[in-house]
């Protein structure tokens, strides 16, 4: 392909982004669930709003936007039949854009990193949860998703047609312990990798592979696993999970064996074992935002020992974040403000191809007093390499990066209701292991619906 047709296709995409979320129309009024995700329903919603919002994504460390910011609407016949019956049904898409802009694109069989060649991807991801009152459960649910997710570069993805969620969640004491068990896509239950606590503003081109190299279950996929929460005192936590592993040899490696995302146990997939605690502080009128966390992720499924060349047991994620609300800039929105971020990760290096990351972050909400819902974030970060990896590729005569840092602005904008674009830029200083192909400038784009 071109460079001239290359840019050509990609900015099509970004117009027709930018066009159709309305991008200079007011945005809604209505928070898009960011801040903590557990802070509590403001005391103006209506009943209806208030009763259909424990059918939404309870229990995580990242929250879905509230159904009233949907484009399908609240009062409509379709959700009051629905809600009558204990029921809500969502459905979420959309595209993502990557292209590097220093470059021309490589051919196929040539990309290492994405954007190398322009990158496309769209998910589709229908949900159904009730509230099992039908059984006489309080502070209960069951939760049903699917997904489809394609990628235009399979290694990125991967590509998926299959279950995303499947469990049973549970309240007890007030929100003093929560519970889930079933197939559970760990990567919004712990660690807290999105910026702003909300899945449709979440942080852009910033990737933090460690926890799932360690075989932690992530979005689009799913595997078994019994979740608790135990709420103690002064904001403190703590939160454990027993999972079955991922394949140890990635995403691609475990669709290719669980299409479906049902099969229980593949041949060879061990226990994960993810244990955190932290303070975790909502804002009021009185407090700052503040949420620290840290935590072991342990796998007992053997992985190759790139020095022997021999399955190891014993591999594990240690990780620790912290986000901090410096400024509140609106008095009747206290989640609204500036923050400032850091994160920190580590795995062995004989048995993972990437060793550490570490992460500082600033990001405002509300960066604009006329669009609260918006979030302008800058991220930087640095992936260390593992030295035994990298020297045994230039044992092989090839050539290395030992280290990958990102430098990324970004800005999310609730265009309107349920819609929701993110536009980023980033700067990448060793974009991939092998081979030490030339740094990039990626512009990123992310159109999210919510119905």
């Amino acid at each position: 392909m071109s460079k001239k047709n290359y840019w050509s296709s990609g900015g099509v995409l970004v117009a027709v982004m930018l066009i159709c979320t309305g991008i200079f129309s007011p945005a809604q009024g209505k928070d898009a669930g960011q801040g903590l995700p557990d802070s509590p329903a403001p005391a103006e919603q209506s009943h209806a709003e208030r009763s259909i919002e424990v059918l939404n994504y309870l229990g995580g460390e990242a929250a879905m936007p509230e159904f009233t910011d949907s484009l399908v609407d609240i009062n409509s016949g379709f959700r009051r039949a629905m809600l009558r019956k204990g029921l809500a049904f969502r459905v979420i898409t959309g595209p993502q854009y990557t292209q590097n802009l220093l470059d021309s694109p490589v051919a196929a069989d040539s990309q290492v990193y994405v954007g190398q060649r322009n990158f496309e991807s769209m998910f589709a991801q229908p949900i159904l949860s009730s509230n099992l009152r039908q059984l006489h459960l309080q502070h209960a649910q069951l939760y049903l998703g699917g997904v489809w997710n394609w990628v235009s570069w399979n290694p990125a993805g991967p590509k998926s047609l299959g279950l995303w969620a499947l469990y049973f969640y549970k309240e007890f004491g007030n929100d003093r312990v929560e519970l889930k068990a079933g197939y559970i896509a760990n990567n919004m239950n712990f660690i807290g990798l999105f910026v702003g606590g909300s899945t449709a503003t979440g942080a852009q081109g910033v990737y933090a592979v460690l926890p799932y190299e360690v075989g932690m279950s992530y979005f689009p996929m799913t595997a078994p696993s019994f979740n608790v929460r135990v709420r103690g005192p002064a904001n403190t936590y703590i939160k454990s999970a027993t999972q079955r592993s991922f394949d140890p040899n990635g995403g691609p490696a475990e669709v290719a064996r669980n299409h479906t995302g049902f099969r229980f146990i593949p041949h060879g997939d061990k226990l994960v074992l993810i244990n955190e605690g932290g303070f975790q502080r909502p804002s009021s009128a009185d407090a700052h935002e503040a949420w620290f966390r840290g935590g072991v992720i342990y796998n007992t499924t053997p992985y190759k020992n790139i020095v022997t060349g021999k399955p190891e047991t014993g591999n594990y994620c240690a990780y620790a974040l912290m986000d901090y609300q410096v400024t509140k800039s609106d008095v009747e929105r206290p989640t609204k403000g500036l923050y400032v971020g850091g994160s920190f990760m580590k795995v062995p290096e004989t048995m993972n191809s990437y060793s550490s990351y570490y992460e500082a972050r600033l990001y405002k909400e509300a960066p604009v007093r006329s669009r609260p819902d918006d979030v302008v974030s800058f991220v930087a970060s640095r992936s260390g390499y593992s030295n035994i990896f990298t020297d045994k590729l230039v044992a092989e005569g090839k050539t290395v990066w030992r280290a990958g840092t990102t430098v990324t602005a970004s800005y999310s904008l609730h265009a309107s209701r349920g819609n929701y674009v993110s536009l980023g830029l980033g700067y990448v200083d060793g974009p991939a292991i092998t081979p030490r192909v030339s740094n990039a400038l990626n512009v990123i784009a992310n159109w999210s619906l919510f119905f």
